[in-house]
């Protein structure tokens, strides 16, 4: 992959990562700054699904934090782009889709099928 698009990838990597650890920070500031008291229990639980459900985005967000910043140092090293299980390129398409992706098309795929496979022997 040329330099031109590494470049590409590691800004909009580096935006995305800054935009995940901003919505991050605002959670935590939003969840400490206050203390709500409510009277109807029914208020206290739907406050608390909502919190649990962020949280749950949240820890989602967290994973991804970490497969970007796993991105960037394979762009830093020469990697990134190159499929972990073949060792071919992963085409552009499919690092504009999914900039984080470690397995080109056909390895994720042939990876997939043999989850859904294991899964199917599991369940007979």
């Amino acid at each position: 992959m040329d330099k031109g698009k590494q470049e590409y990838f590691r800004l909009f990597l580096r935006q995305q990562l800054d935009e995940l650890i901003s919505e991050a920070e605002k959670t935590v500031v939003t969840m400490t700054d206050k203390e709500e008291h409510f009277p109807d229990p029914t208020d206290r639980a739907s406050l608390e699904s909502d919190r649990n459900f962020l949280l749950r985005i949240r820890e989602r967000e967290r994973k991804l934090i970490l497969k970007i910043k796993e991105a960037l140092k394979r762009i830093d090293d020469g990697t990134f782009g190159i499929c972990e299980i073949c060792g071919g390129k992963i085409t552009e398409e499919r690092l504009k889709a999914r900039p984080v992706t470690t397995q080109c098309i056909e390895c994720k795929m042939g990876e997939e099928a043999k989850e859904k496979a294991k899964e199917k022997s599991r369940s007979m």
